[in-house]
């Protein structure tokens, strides 16, 4: 990647000469977090795993949403005709099951009793602390990156990486044409969090798109074949939030050897769930050194919340000087980076999570045939009223399963979007089918149920 090298030095030197070079320089809070032989984990699953797949309506809150939804007709009734009000949570996106975990919980809450939220700023004006440094520390170690950036959400991340990265066109050519502009590749299906940052770098007159058909490498290779612009950038989500489905990772860095392309992947849905360490899509793939920019949240499997960029550190010095969502958005809260320092600690060690995960999802395509490759499961129904009916269903049957509607998804593909847990039981995916039955015709000899590509 020689070229990309020496535009990254060239719009670096341009903001070094004009001296807005930016960079954050941490807080010290004292204690510091605990050190890593101190962090607590468990061989298997406790009872507090559990409180991560159980929730509970409030009767007027489960009534009114029931009745705002179609019905199958069938459904679970509680006690006196009742309906039952606990439910066992199949629609969230804690993979790992860790927002529960009592390490987690514990540095949230020391880090609040000592720090109560951290300073409220900007990481370039004062919400960057030393807490901040060891968690980008510990993700840029666990995407095998040189750094890593925080920002405030995961959606805030790929806003902030996709305007640096235009940036480096206004820096490098004050009159952009199409030989110095940026070509921006990605998949039809990326997340909108993409989608708005590429939106925002065509705004800027930076770049120009072509959206390649769905993990379609066929199509992409012909895209960048008839491109003649010069730098090109690749983007995609590893792990589709919808389809369930995996970008083609190994495809893609033989590509990159063919055309000389930036590769970004967001890997919100993969990361601590995917490789052996936990380290994501690329690890999975064995290509994490083919992968140049890796984007992220902590709000998944991580089970906290905020978002991430692990990339060089001449990247990191861009994005501080011209990711605008990073500059201009207040830095997570203290107690929040304590605990998704101590979740990721913890997601290394518990390698038994990211083996149950996988152990249900091949219960759940033993039972129904469907042939799932990830712990999100997209069954899709059709047209919404039947997307909503089914939804009702499994409420009425004990299970918090929503229906995708659009604009989440295409007309007529609305669908019922599973997710699977390390929190959750094999008991509980047995269940879950045999409440899927009377609204959905599954066929344990083959694919009757489609799972959607858009």
């Amino acid at each position: 990647m020689p070229e990309w090298d020496s535009w990254l030095d060239s719009a670096l030197s341009t903001l070094a000469s004009s001296r807005l070079l930016r960079s954050a320089r941490p807080i010290a809070l004292r204690p510091v977090p605990a050190a890593a032989e101190e962090i607590q984990t468990f061989d298997g699953p406790g009872p507090w795993d559990r409180s991560s797949v159980e929730v509970e309506l409030e009767e007027e809150t489960f009534c009114e949403w029931v009745s705002d939804l179609p019905s199958c007709g069938s459904g679970r009734k509680g006690q006196n005709g009742n309906f039952d009000w606990k439910l066992v949570l199949f629609s969230g996106n804690d993979y790992s099951g860790l927002s529960t975990h009592p390490s987690v919980r514990k540095a949230a809450s020391k880090a609040a009793e000592e720090h109560g939220m951290g300073p409220r700023g900007s990481a370039l004006i004062c919400g960057y602390t030393n807490y901040h440094k060891m968690l980008e520390s510990s993700l840029a170690e666990l995407k095998k990156k040189e750094d890593c950036i925080l920002c405030p959400t995961g959606f805030s991340a790929n806003l902030a990486f996709m305007s640096a990265l235009g940036s480096i066109t206004q820096l490098n050519s004050p009159k952009p044409n199409d030989d110095n502009k940026i070509a921006i590749f990605s998949d039809e299906l990326n997340h909108a969090s993409i989608i708005d940052g590429i939106r925002l770098v065509q705004k800027q007159n930076s770049a120009k798109v072509f959206v390649y058909r769905h993990c379609d490498i066929f199509h992409l290779d012909l895209l960048l074949s008839s491109c003649k612009m010069r730098r090109k950038v690749v983007i995609t989500d590893s792990l589709f939030s919808m389809d369930g489905d995996f970008a083609p990772l190994i495809e893609l860095v033989e590509l990159k050897k063919k055309h000389g392309f930036l590769l970004a992947i967001d890997d919100a849905h993969a990361t601590l769930i995917c490789g052996q360490n936990g380290g994501g899509a690329a690890e999975q793939f064995k290509c994490e050194k083919q992968i140049d920019i890796c984007i992220g949240t902590l709000s998944k499997a991580v089970g906290c919340h905020g978002g991430f960029i692990a990339c060089s550190k001449k990247w990191k010095k861009l994005i501080q000087s011209r990711g605008r969502s990073f500059i201009f958005s207040t830095s997570i809260p203290v107690p929040v980076a304590a605990a998704s320092l101590v979740a990721i600690h913890v997601g290394k060690r518990e390698k038994w999570r990211r083996e149950n995960v996988w152990r249900l999802v091949r219960e759940f395509r033993t039972l129904t045939g469907i042939n799932i490759t990830s712990p999100i499961i997209s069954i899709v129904v059709g047209n919404e009223t039947a997307a909503l009916s089914a939804s009702r269903h499994m409420l009425e049957s004990g299970f918090h399963v929503t229906a995708i509607r659009p604009p989440t998804v295409a007309p007529n593909s609305c669908r019922l979007r599973i997710t699977l847990s390390a929190a959750h039981t094999l008991d509980d995916v047995r269940k879950l089918v045999d409440a899927l039955l009377p609204c959905i015709k599954l066929n344990t000899n083959q694919n009757s149920v489609q799972i959607s590509r858009l």
